[in-house]
């Protein structure tokens, strides 16, 4: 199995603590989570992958049905289904976990831009709907909805895309791709519609939160070749951070990510991967021979660095 589990630890009763579970995508340097309500086993699944080969073009459910064996294993009730942004570096598997759970969707607001911009890259069909319906529920700055007896709220936090959220329930916080572990830095910002100044303001609302919220990243790269980590916290950020403590201020960042972004290739799945993702991680429909095919436009991004 390509994905590996994070032990549950004690519930911390002086403060509201839920359960996180990760499973680290070896292929994408992805990581999934399975959060959960202590009192009613109520569960979130938060960024899951559908298992793609862009080789030779197949698919499966292996990383995701992880996340059901484990739901099923600890009696746990899925009742949504998170996406913190649009992904570009792997598929989404909302739409099969949907169908398997029969669990909400959701996803921020933003990704109606994300669609439209996507929608013209692509040239999808006019039918192809804009407004977001894909998804159950789509979240706005400052909302707050419930997992078991959970608050969880969303802080819109744009910058590596201008649709992401982040996800803050109790003591956690899930920050997809902005801060990575504090020894690899900030998220991208160079996708169409990704813009540097954004994430600085997006880092300093999250550094904002208490000093011992968990923040879960979405990605591990690894560096030097270390075991996978995707768990910090806001104080071990501001700490630690390599790219914080390279960049203090606002322009100073700017100017960091900037340079660092034209040197980096687009992530290898950039154009299979948001057909999907921004259809709810749905396939295209099966054409007259029984087959789905991805569409892939040439010369889309025509400055993306080569390997």
């Amino acid at each position: 199995m390509s994905s590996t589990s994070l032990s549950r630890s004690a519930p911390d009763l002086l403060a509201f603590r839920p359960y996180v579970d990760a499973f680290f995508d070896q292929r994408t340097c992805s990581v999934q989570y399975v959060v959960s309500d202590p009192a009613s086993g109520a569960c979130a699944l938060i960024d899951p992958v559908l298992d793609y080969d862009e080789k030779s073009g197949c698919t499966a459910t292996t990383s995701a049905d992880a996340l059901l064996t484990y739901v099923l294993e600890q009696n746990l009730t899925v009742e949504w289904i998170l996406d913190t942004h649009p992904h570009a570096d792997h598929l989404s598997a909302s739409g099969y976990l949907k169908d398997q759970t029969g669990a909400k969707t959701a996803i921020g607001e933003q990704v109606v831009a994300v669609q439209r911009l996507w929608k013209g890259i692509y040239n999808l069909p006019d039918d192809f709907p804009t407004d977001g319906s894909q998804w159950d529920r789509l979240f706005a700055d400052g909302d707050v909805f419930r997992i078991g007896d959970m608050d969880a709220s969303v802080m819109f936090s744009p910058g590596h895309t201008l649709a992401s959220v982040t996800y803050v329930i109790g003591d956690a916080a899930f920050i997809h791709d902005t801060l990575f572990m504090p020894d690899f830095g900030t998220a991208r910002c160079d996708f169409p519609g990704g813009d540097a100044r954004a994430l600085w303001r997006t880092i300093q609302s999250i550094l904002s939160l208490p000093e011992h919220t968990r923040l879960f990243s979405g990605h591990d790269y690894r560096p030097g070749g270390r075991a996978p980590a995707w768990e910090s916290s806001v104080a071990s950020q501001k700490a630690h951070n390599i790219h914080l403590k390279q960049a203090g201020t606002e322009e100073q960042f700017v100017a960091l990510r900037k340079a660092r972004d034209v040197t980096l290739p687009m992530p290898k799945l950039i154009l299979h991967a948001l057909q999907v993702n921004l259809a709810g991680g749905r396939l295209p429909v099966p054409e007259s021979n029984g087959l789905r095919y991805l569409k892939i436009p040439l010369d889309a991004l025509p400055c993306a660095v080569w390997e």
